[in-house]
């Protein structure tokens, strides 16, 4: 099995080619000052995807603008502080100024010379729009949970994929291989709806999940990897053999 083996590439764009954690952190960083509040970033995280993961179950059509702002509140009352709006709707208005990891765009821009590049993403289309700019790429198809009408790691998200790369690319499930952080959002239902997988597993080194769940099943990893530069370094490393 070798990367040229594939043609289209489906990423998740959130712990992949966007840093979340650093995103979602800085973004809750008022309301913790304005309450005197000191949890961890690790401990930060890990409630939020409790409450992330919880609120998109529950509300699968919310568009993620709004799911954030939800889960804004949620945290609040976790916490026992009081809700406020208007960094709530901060919170929720957040996901543009997110960064991208520092390897992502360079990393797309070398791989579109040689793949369809598709997102598969659990935000709406403002908010990966805002990230797209960061990324500096044309992506050949986007699919959005607000395109969807839930959330990863529903089966729905999946079949929607293979649907909308079938039919904007013409191109069969043998063709994609899905490249993803998330064991929990992508990797269980990407092996379960038979694609070959790559795991950027940004978090290596790193104890927990982070921003997302434990996977609730078992993943089969086809390639792994610590970074997009990695997996770039083994497409030439591929290309160079040839």
């Amino acid at each position: 099995m070798k990367l040229s083996d594939y043609r289209v590439l489906t990423f998740d764009c959130y712990g992949t080619l966007i840093d979340w954690e650093t995103g979602i952190s800085e973004g809750l960083q008022p309301t913790l000052r304005r309450h005197g509040l000191t949890p961890s970033r690790d401990e930060l995280l890990e409630t939020f995807a409790r409450h992330e993961s919880a609120q998109q179950a529950e509300t699968p059509a919310m568009p993620y603008s709004a799911l954030l702002t939800t889960v804004h509140g949620r945290l609040c009352r976790e916490w026992g502080v009081p809700e406020d709006a208007a960094l709530a709707e901060a919170f929720g208005r957040s996901v543009p100024d997110w960064p991208a990891f520092p390897d992502s765009a360079e990393s797309l821009a070398y791989l579109k010379r040689f793949y369809k590049l598709v997102i598969l993403s659990n935000v709406d289309r403002v908010g990966f729009a805002g990230s797209n700019r960061r990324l500096k790429v044309e992506f050949d198809a986007i699919y959005t949970a607000e395109d969807i009408g839930s959330y990863k790691p529903a089966p729905r998200n999946f079949d929607y994929l293979l649907a909308g790369v079938k039919k904007d690319l013409g191109l069969e499930p043998s063709a994609i291989l899905h490249t993803a952080q998330s064991l929990f959002h992508d990797h269980v239902q990407a092996t379960a709806a038979g694609l070959a997988t790559a795991w950027i597993d940004r978090r290596r080194g790193s104890e927990g999940w982070g921003a997302t769940m434990p996977p609730p099943g078992e993943a089969r990893i086809d390639f792994h990897f610590g970074s997009m530069a990695e997996m770039v370094e083994a497409h030439r490393k591929e290309q160079a053999a040839a």
